[in-house]
Parts: C-alpha cells; structure tokens; sequence
C-alpha cells in the first residue's frame, strides 16, 4: 500500500475486462478506495455525453483508460473498421474531455500493434515511427497510437500530465476463450484440452508456426500499469513486457504438453501469420519506474490452463 493512491480519485475505464479486473484489482491491494468503473451499458464512451456522465459521477483524479474493442487477428481482419473507428474516437473523446474537467493525470494503455511489421527486434520505443503496422492488426494499432500523439500534443500545449504504455500482448485466468475473437494463447488452451477431452486426433493452428510472439502475465501488466500511474511522469511511451520471445510452433507444442494432448497441431498456412516477430525492449520501464514482469511463463500458462479446465467443467 501506498500513500499515492489513498484518497485519490480513480476512474479506469475497462475495469470490468480482462486486463481492468486485474489493475482494478492491484489498485485495491495499493490503497486505492475511491475507484469508479465506468460500464458500457451506462455510460457509451464512443459518446460526449457519455463520457461527460461518467465524468460527472466520478470527479476524478487520475483515469486509467483500459476500454476498447479487441480481438485476434480474425476478428480484425472481419470489422477493421470498427476496431479502427471504436478505440480511436473512445480515447480521443475521453481524453478531451478529462482535460476541460481538469483531471491530473491520464493514463492511456495502448498496444504493441502499433510497431511497425519489421521494426527490429527487440522494439525499442524509439521505433514506433519506423514503418507501417502489420497489415491485420494495423487499424487497431494505429488507433492506439492516434492515442499517443494526442497525449504529447496535449502534455505540449496545455500542460495535460498524459503518459502511454505499450504492454505486448496479454493471457492468464478469466481470458477471452471465444474462438471468434480470442487471442492466441487461450484459443490454444481451448482446442487442446477440447480436443484431450473429445479424443480428437489433431488440431488446426493458423498460419506456419513461425513467427514469435511475446506474453506478459495479466497481474504483471496490471503491476506495471499501476507502478507507471504513480511513479512516471514522462513524455515517451513505454514498453510493458518480459523481454523474451516464443515461436507460434513452439507455443503450441508447450501448451500441448501442458494440457496433456497428445494428438497432431495441423497447420493452416492458408491462414496469417501476422507480424513476423514481436518482442519488447523493456529497459525504459526498469529504469523509469522500476517494472520487471515476475511470472514465468510456464507458469503463468499453467494457472490459465487451470482456470479453463476449471470453467468447462463448471460450464458443462
């Protein structure tokens, strides 16, 4: 617990989600007591008005700005526009708005889309600029990034103490298992223990299996976010992640073994790949606010594998 959150007035949009449950969590564990959650099906914040309802409500001091459409690579590739059209103009307004109500301090967490296809590995913040985003993942990414100029725009001009943190991309328990819009860590989880349980002799994976991700451990990211609310006053983004990369083709392999399936990984090479590698520098976050991700990732993978096992059953 800290001081810094005592007291304080705190709005975190997306506090229901996946990452906000957790943040929302870690802010509990700091002190924080005065939290507001806005939820979607009160307040619309796409809308002015909404926006300035949540505003109204809450008086807040500090916004942790977490909502927002996502999805993997499938769901982007099925409504770019709406992932486009939705995280832009939700940031845009909320961050408007929490300017002329005179909120000390936003923080907008954006996303490791918005790298360019082949900025070289590991991403240094410093590249953010260098080329275009992947094809399918870039009307999400650059989105987000609309975000961050906006936020060093406004820091410029009006003084608006606005900071932004790139995490890579996130898994752990209560993930988005849905196979029309999951990520590819627990669409992984599903079809493997789906398929151990059903007998089923294989499963099909997208793309070829090589190119590499990273994944930060949702209570690590929720950690950093918080860390960097309190402590990082700065201009430039922030890298949130481990610092280690994974093939697509050894991910699978690993949580196979983990979920104890022991059939075939077909892979679909009709499929994309998407960005040919993704790993995070993370030497900012070290040294501005003192950020390492703790979780390795056997285990994490193993208490999101739990928590699904867990679900089905409950579920069935």
């Amino acid at each position: 617990m800290t001081e810094f959150w005592a007291a304080r007035r705190v709005m975190v949009t997306g506090g229901g989600g996946f990452l906000g449950t957790a943040v929302v969590r870690r802010l509990k564990d700091a002190g924080a007591d005065q939290l507001f959650v806005p939820r979607s099906r009160e307040y619309d914040l796409r809308m002015a008005s909404g926006i300035q309802a949540a505003l109204d409500r809450s008086s807040p001091e500090l916004i942790i700005h977490l909502a927002g459409l996502v999805g993997g690579i499938g769901a982007m590739r099925e409504r770019p526009g709406r992932y486009f059209y939705d995280n832009a103009v939700m940031g845009m307004l909320l961050m408007e708005q929490a300017r002329l109500a005179g909120v000390e301090k936003f923080v907008t967490v954006g996303s490791v889309c918005s790298y360019p296809k082949f900025a070289p590995v590991p991403f240094r913040e410093d590249d953010l600029w260098n080329g275009y985003p992947e094809e399918t993942n870039a009307p999400y990414g650059i989105a987000k990034k609309i975000l961050l100029v906006q936020g060093q725009a406004y820091r410029q001009q009006y003084g608006f103490n606005v900071i932004h943190l790139i995490p890579v991309n996130l898994y752990g328990p209560a993930d988005n298992f849905d196979p029309a819009s999951s990520h590819v860590i627990p669409a992984l989880i599903k079809k493997c223990v789906d398929a151990r349980n059903a007998g089923e002799p294989y499963v099909e994976v997208w793309g070829t299996g090589a190119a590499s991700r990273e994944f930060i451990y949702v209570d690590d990211a929720a950690e950093g976010i918080v860390r960097a609310a309190e402590r990082y006053n700065g201009a430039e983004p922030v890298n949130l992640g481990v610092g280690a990369e994974i093939t697509i083709r050894e991910l699978a392999e690993l949580i196979a073994k983990l979920t104890g399936f022991d059939g075939q990984l077909r892979w679909d090479s009709s499929r994309p790949d998407g960005q040919p590698r993704r790993a995070l520098d993370t030497t900012r976050a070290r040294e501005a606010f003192g950020f390492t991700a703790r979780t390795s990732f056997e285990q994490g993978l193993r208490a999101t594998i739990t928590w699904y096992e867990t679900a089905s059953r409950t579920a069935a």
